[in-house]
């Protein structure tokens, strides 16, 4: 129980990470053509228009990795104190969250673009936190 208490804020935002990558993930995973078709329509008139399917697919692998490494550094930290595995997840949550802000610029999503940058605030906290 004391080391919850102690470490509230990384695992609150530990949690809020798994929560949002791993519902991407399976989101991505369930309606594959339906995010496909979206995001064909999205960045139709980008430079990135051609790669779609290839990033959409780049994109779906970075965000289940950093879900189960926050899951699996939140277990680590709460019961062994260790929180490397933590801090590699929530840089790959941050390292997602730029590549996401990348499309979003790109596609000249400015209101997008700003809905990431909502993400990245508690993501780069975290990782703030957890270097020390």
């Amino acid at each position: 129980m004391e080391a919850l208490l102690q470490n509230a804020t990384e695992i609150l935002l530990l949690l809020f990470l798994i929560i949002t990558f791993l519902q991407s993930g399976i989101d991505k995973v369930i309606d594959w053509q339906g995010n496909l078709s979206w995001l064909k329509g999205h960045f139709s008139n980008s430079p990135l228009k051609n790669l779609v399917p290839f990033l959409l697919f780049t994109i779906l692998i970075v965000e289940v990795a950093a879900g189960v490494l926050c899951a699996v550094g939140l277990i680590q930290m709460v019961l062994f104190q260790n929180t490397e595995v933590a801090l590699l997840g929530a840089v790959l949550s941050c390292l997602a969250l730029l590549m996401l802000l990348f499309g979003q610029r790109i596609a000249k999503d400015y209101e997008g673009a700003k809905t990431i940058a909502v993400y990245f605030i508690p993501a780069i906290f975290l990782v703030f936190l957890l270097q020390f």
